[in-house]
């Protein structure tokens, strides 16, 4: 037992040396970036990124570097990432905004429907963790309601309790179907960023085919298949076609 508490006490010890030296080197690469020390602040960030630590002030600082680097398809990759864990940032939005405007591609993105829209701010409203601890607040928050429905024995009060258990019942319900479709979604769909400096799109996955189009880096992808060397791909206006050798970087990856 004295083994156990010991290791724990030694784990906890670690992870806490570990954050005091991240929030260490956080401040740090602050410095470096305000001092105008760019390439410095990269490195130390990546440090942090390594250690295993990730969040968006942390992608919103490295994306910052990289556009004052001038390296487009970085400072996108790393907006795009920021804007995965805090959506809703305005200096978030607005600072990507200008990251997009040096990309060489002006994609215009297809007009979403109501019903699209709908969806992406219900889905926004949490993150996938976010639903998942609704729902475990909701599911307690009707077992009180449930139990007090029982115990009660005033009538008005009784039918009040069974409406509300009933109203919070169905909200679990659309939460846990919400969290699950989310999940589903964001499973089945990969995004990335484009890294190569021009790249042509091909309608076949052969260099017999007919190209389409070229598309250049930072350029944002929806990752449809794979086949040998060859990608397929779609950006946001709906054009979809084959890369060959396309160095598209996940946005599932946090590095």
């Amino acid at each position: 037992m004295r083994k156990k508490f010991t290791l724990v006490f030694l784990l906890m010890f670690f992870y806490l040396a570990i954050g005091q030296d991240n929030n260490r080197k956080f401040e740090n690469a602050n410095t470096a970036y305000n001092a105008g020390q760019f390439e410095k602040a990269v490195l130390i960030y990546k440090e942090i990124l390594e250690s295993g630590e990730h969040s968006a002030a942390l992608f919103f600082n490295m994306a910052n570097c990289y556009y004052r680097l001038n390296n487009v398809a970085e400072s996108i990759f790393f907006f795009e990432k920021a804007k995965q864990l805090n959506p809703l940032d305005d200096d978030i939005k607005v600072n990507s905004t200008f990251a997009q405007n040096m990309a060489i591609d002006a994609v215009e993105v297809l007009p979403k429907s109501q019903i699209t829209k709908f969806q992406e701010g219900l889905f926004g409203l949490f993150k996938q963790d976010g639903w998942a601890i609704f729902s475990v607040f909701l599911s307690w928050l009707l077992v009180v309601f449930w139990i007090l429905y029982l115990r009660n024995k005033i009538p008005l009060l009784k039918r009040i309790f069974f409406v509300f258990t009933i109203l919070i019942g169905l909200l679990l319900v659309s939460s846990v179907s919400i969290s699950f479709i989310k999940s589903t979604n964001e499973a089945a769909t990969t995004y990335g960023i484009l890294f190569n400096e021009k790249i042509e799109v091909w309608t076949e996955p052969n260099s017999r085919a007919e190209g389409l189009f070229f598309i250049h880096e930072g350029t944002k992808v929806q990752m449809l298949d794979v086949l040998q060397e060859w990608q397929k791909i779609r950006i946001a206006n709906g054009s979809e076609g084959w890369i060959k050798g396309g160095k598209v970087r996940s946005l599932k990856s946090f590095k």
